[in-house]
């Protein structure tokens, strides 16, 4: 097999939300969001206990906090934020002489994350010692949380996701959250209610979307967080990311990579012909006689879009190299570095498709029901229930962050077709949202300059934050370890790098498949034992 020798340990896999689109629920074509990976959450009902031998509520127990609705204007009152929390590896110590010569006795730092852009329920492990963030609870003695996103799960401050709704759904908004939050949360533990920056330190953690907006935060609110800890965190926001397929291209089985890449070609010059019986024979080939061109295109990168889900301890049944399987490996024999050429790829790919991916991704539906997206009296676009996570994401793409996952400049080797443009996805923006870009809008326009200058994007200056990336991260290209990135980070914002995915390192077990995540995760701890003990209380 094509990927035996570079993945040979047994298949666990870990899934990031909507490496693949949801089926039967209305166009498949949505793009990826940057999510951090999911993680099997603790058992409801394992008893969790603390070093002194006092029993905590389940790391499922949900707790609420009463969050402001618009922190521009605090008289709209407050909403019920869920969030998640123990402080089963929390300890009290000796602090630092604070300014009146006294030393104090302090606990350790209030570790806070959340999963961004999804249904937090799923995600408690992240209070615990299987990811990063309960590793520096344990090695400092600190207590863990995990607080939802506004507009994501249970926690909305409106009833819908309407457009009016939404109008309160924003970065900065998001990040006002997590400041409020630290500042005003009686968290329900021992001495809880005088935890608050300035008595304790805190420390902010994120991944993806989040590690982001630990950035944002920690840069526009300068300290009320000790330290910070961001993972593949996309700081940069970017309308034609085109660059999400570079670490793909650059990082997966040389023959599957000039296959794709030959048929992606192929099926450029057919689609600019303008040829409407080649055109047609060409969507016969894959089973997808779609009635756009472009939504034709784009279904193609459904086949890349799984490399989100990799992880260094994936193994070779991930769909993204059954894919690369299908293209690569006739007879039992697997493809020299080249490929097998234009010919042959281009048929195995179409047979995949009609044999086995189609059913995968869209079940019973019609091709134009689940992959076309022309039709804008599809109930789909304007589904208002909360909970619809996709649709919360959409908002933040199509109104600040962009991030349009398409073809490369011509000129430039590429995986996606050229027939993919941000004109694609930010049409359906005007769908979702109507009314919300003007009366007569064709395209939203994300104000993703005005992100990037707030928050200051790839030049952030930042200080006590690591920032962790992976080279075989598909989001790699807005953050910090980008090609086009001239921060080189410092001592007191370091970079590391690993071998990694997509927040790979804040998964406890990734160290153990790749020895350059573990070491980000030493350093990484490190850092923050080291930023911690410098902490002083000023309150």
């Amino acid at each position: 097999m094509v990927v035996l020798t570079l993945l040979a340990s047994l298949v666990l896999l870990l899934s990031c939300v909507d490496a693949f689109p949801s089926r039967a629920k209305g166009p498949a074509s949505i793009l990826p969001r940057p999510s951090i990976p999911h993680f099997e959450n603790p058992l409801e009902g394992l008893p969790v206990v603390s070093r002194n031998g006092t029993q905590l509520p389940d790391y499922t127990h949900v707790y609420y906090f009463n969050q402001l609705i618009d922190h521009n204007n605090p008289s709209l009152g407050t909403f019920k934020q869920r969030y998640y929390h123990t402080y089963e590896f929390y300890e009290l110590g000796i602090g630092n002489l604070s300014d009146d010569g006294v030393r104090r006795i302090l606990g350790g730092p209030i570790i806070l994350s959340t999963p961004g852009e999804v249904d937090a329920s799923g995600y408690t492990t992240y209070l615990t010692n299987a990811t990063l963030n309960g590793r520096i609870a344990q090695t400092l003695n600190g207590s863990t949380v995990v607080l939802e996103h506004r507009f994501f799960g249970s926690s909305n401050p409106y009833g819908d996701l309407s457009v009016a709704s939404f109008r309160v759904h924003t970065v900065q908004q998001a990040v006002a959250d997590l400041v409020y939050f630290a500042r005003n949360a009686q968290l329900p533990m021992p001495g809880g209610d005088a935890l608050a920056p300035g008595k304790a330190p805190w420390i902010l953690v994120g991944g993806s979307y989040a590690g982001a907006l630990t950035s944002y935060t920690m840069a526009s609110n300068p300290g009320v967080f000790t330290a910070g800890y961001a993972s593949s965190a996309v700081v940069q926001a970017i309308v034609n990311f085109w660059g999400y397929f570079e670490p793909i291209r650059q990082n997966m089985p040389a023959n599957c990579s000039a296959d794709v890449e030959a048929v992606i070609t192929h099926v450029d010059s057919v689609i600019a012909s303008n040829d409407t019986t080649a055109i047609s024979a060409l969507k016969s080939t894959f089973g997808l006689p779609l009635g756009h061109n472009d939504d034709f295109a784009a279904a193609l990168l459904q086949n890349l879009f799984p490399w989100q889900s990799l992880q260094p301890d994936s193994g070779p049944n991930q769909a993204f190299y059954q894919f690369c399987d299908a293209l690569e490996v006739q007879n039992g024999v697997s493809a020299p570095a080249s490929g097998w050429g234009l010919d042959y790829a281009l048929q195995a790919w179409g047979t995949y498709w009609k044999s086995a991916f189609y059913y995968q991704i869209c079940g019973d539906d019609d091709v134009e029901t689940c992959l076309g997206t022309y039709d804008i009296t599809n109930p789909f676009w304007t589904y208002t229930y909360t909970g619809n996570a996709a649709r919360s994401w959409q908002w933040l793409i199509c109104t600040q962050l962009g991030f349009q996952q398409d073809g490369a400049p011509t000129g430039q080797p590429s995986i996606a077709s050229r027939m993919v443009t941000p004109e694609w996805g930010l049409r359906q923006c005007t769908y979702r949202f109507p009314g919300a870009f003007g009366s007569n809008a064709a395209i939203a326009s994300p104000n993703s300059t005005g992100i990037n200058a707030v928050y200051e994007g790839w030049n952030t200056t930042v200080e006590n934050i690591v920032f962790a990336s992976g080279t075989r991260d598909p989001w790699k290209e807005s953050t910090v370890a980008a090609d086009g990135c001239t921060n080189a980070g410092s001592d007191s914002q370091p970079h590391l790098l690993s071998d990694g995915f997509h927040c790979s390192d804040l998964l406890i077990r990734e160290g153990a498949a790749s020895a350059s995540v573990k070491s980000v995760q030493d350093t990484a701890v490190e850092y923050m034992a080291e930023w911690i003990s410098q902490w002083k209380q000023t309150a």
